[in-house]
C-alpha cells in the first residue's frame, strides 16, 4: 500500500482534489482481468479506455515490439524517409479499408487523427479552389478528442468551459436529426468543409445511430459537397461486429480516423484513411502541392509492429465475428439490468459497446465503486450511463456477471465480495 500523499501526476479529465490521495494503480493485465496495487483482480468491462480488444497480456504482442525495437526502434516519415514496418502495416490497412484506393496517413493517436483530417480536410478545400470552405459540423454530445480541433468541434460543452476562444466556424446538430444537417448545409455548405461523425457516439454515452440516420447523412453530405469524416477512433478494428462500422453502415467516407483497436492499445497509435479524390490533387506527378503537416512519431516503427501483432491476432483468431456473435448475447444479459428501477435504459445492440443509464446519474460514481468491490471494473461516462465496452476475448459467462454485479451494485450490495 502507498503511503496517503498527494500524487505527482496530473490525471486526464479528473478532480484532482478528489483524485490526489485516490489513485487506483493497474499494475498488471491478462485476458479480459486486470490487477490492482493491492492485488484485487477484476473484469474489465471498458477494455480500458475502448481500446484493449485482443485482451492484456499477449506475449505475441510484446515480441513482436521487442524485436523491432532492438532492430530499429523507429524513424521519422517526414519527406522520403520511413521505415519498414510503417509500410508493411500501411499496405496491410489499405487491405482492410472500408473505402476504394486510399492512402494511409499515421499519427500517434485519436486526437491527432481528428487534427489531422481537418487540416487536411481544409488544405484540400483550398487546394482545389473552394478556401471558403472552412467550417465543421458536428453532433451534439458527440467526442472528437481533446487537442485543439477535437475540442472545438466536440459536442460535450463541459470540454471547451475556460479555454478561451477556439477554432471559429463550428457548427453541431442533434445527435440523430437528418433533417437538421440537411436544413444547415441547405443554406452553409459553401463555407462548410467536413461533416464529422462517430458511426456509434462513445464517450458522450454509446448512442447508437438512429435507424437510417448515418446513410442519410453521409447522402446529405454528398448532395451539399461537403466531405464526410467517419470517426472510428473507438469502433475501428472490430468493435461493432464489422472490421469498420464504416463498412457495417456502408458509409464509404471521405476521411476516416482510427486509433486505439489498430494495437489494442499495446503502442500509441492512429491514422487517417484518406480517400482517392482527397490525396489524388496531392499525389499527381504534376502538382506542386504539400500537405505541411506531421508529427514526429507518425508511423513509429515499433508501434507499426504492435499493430502487425495485433492484427494477425484480430484475423488468426476470428475476433471481429467473435463481436458480432457476443452482440446480441450481450443486449440479452443486460436486459435484466434494464428492468431494474434505477436504470432508465440501456443502449447496446451495435457490436460489443453499450451504456446502462441510470435514473439518478448522481448515483453513477457509487455505483462504479461497489462494481469494483465486486470485482467489475467499468466507468462512468458523462449524464450518469456505466460504459460496457470489452474485450472480444470476453465469455458469455463474464457478461452474465456483469450484468448480475451491476443489479446487485445498484441495489446497494457488493455482489458477494
Amino acid at each position: 500500500m502507498r503511503p496517503i500523499t498527494d500524487t505527482y501526476l496530473w490525471h486526464s479529465q479528473a478532480h484532482m482534489p478528489t483524485v490526489k490521495r485516490a489513485e487506483r494503480v493497474i499494475v498488471r493485465g491478462e485476458g479480459a482481468y486486470v490487477w490492482d496495487a493491492e492485488g484485487n483482480r477484476v473484469f474489465d468491462a471498458p477494455a480500458s479506455l475502448w481500446y484493449c480488444n485482443i485482451g492484456h497480456g499477449r506475449e505475441e504482442v510484446a515480441e513482436a515490439v521487442k524485436r523491432q525495437i532492438v532492430q530499429l526502434e523507429s524513424y521519422h516519415s517526414f519527406q522520403q524517409y520511413t521505415s519498414a514496418p510503417t509500410l508493411e502495416l500501411c499496405e496491410r490497412l489499405v487491405e482492410l479499408a472500408p473505402m476504394p484506393n486510399p492512402k494511409v496517413f499515421l499519427t500517434s493517436g485519436g486526437s491527432d487523427a481528428i487534427d489531422t483530417a481537418a487540416k487536411l480536410a481544409r488544405r484540400y478545400w483550398a487546394a482545389v479552389g473552394r478556401p471558403e470552405k472552412q467550417g465543421f459540423v458536428t453532433r451534439e454530445s458527440g467526442y472528437h478528442g481533446l487537442h485543439g480541433v477535437g475540442t472545438s468541434i466536440g459536442g460535450l460543452e463541459f470540454n471547451r468551459e475556460g479555454f478561451g476562444h477556439l477554432l471559429s466556424g463550428t457548427a453541431r446538430i442533434p445527435a440523430n436529426d437528418a433533417a437538421a444537417l440537411e436544413a444547415l448545409l441547405r443554406t452553409d455548405a459553401d463555407t462548410i468543409a467536413a461533416f464529422f461523425c462517430e458511426p456509434v457516439m462513445g464517450a458522450g454515452g454509446v448512442i447508437p445511430p438512429a435507424p437510417g440516420f448515418l446513410e442519410s447523412a453521409r447522402d446529405i453530405c454528398r448532395e451539399h459537397d461537403v466531405l464526410f469524416v467517419s470517426d472510428e477512433v473507438i469502433t475501428g478494428f472490430g468493435r461493432t461486429g464489422h472490421m469498420f462500422a464504416s463498412e457495417r453502415f456502408d458509409l464509404a467516407p471521405d476521411l476516416l480516423t482510427f486509433a486505439k483497436g489498430v494495437t489494442s492499445g499495446y503502442q500509441p497509435l492512429g491514422g487517417v484513411f484518406v480517400s482517392e479524390r482527397i490525396w489524388a490533387p496531392f499525389w499527381d506527378d504534376e502538382s506542386d502541392l504539400i500537405f505541411r503537416h506531421g508529427l514526429t512519431y507518425s508511423g513509429h516503427a515499433a508501434a507499426c509492429a504492435a499493430a502487425i501483432a495485433n492484427l494477425d491476432i484480430l484475423e488468426r483468431e476470428g475476433l471481429v465475428a467473435r463481436v458480432k456473435e457476443l452482440e446480441g448475447v450481450l443486449v440479452d444479459k443486460l436486459a435484466e439490468v434494464e428492468r431494474h428501477p434505477g436504470v432508465r435504459e440501456v443502449r447496446a445492440g451495435v457490436g460489443l459497446l453499450a451504456a446502462i443509464q441510470l435514473e439518478d446519474e448522481g448515483r453513477a460514481n457509487d455505483v462504479v465503486e461497489r462494481c469494483y468491490s465486486a470485482g467489475i471494473l467499468t466507468r462512468a461516462l458523462p449524464g450518469g450511463a456505466l460504459q460496457v465496452s470489452p474485450p472480444f476475448i470476453t465469455t458469455e459467462d463474464e457478461l452474465e456477471q456483469l450484468a448480475t454485479v451491476v443489479v446487485d451494485a445498484l441495489d446497494g450490495g457488493d455482489g458477494g465480495a
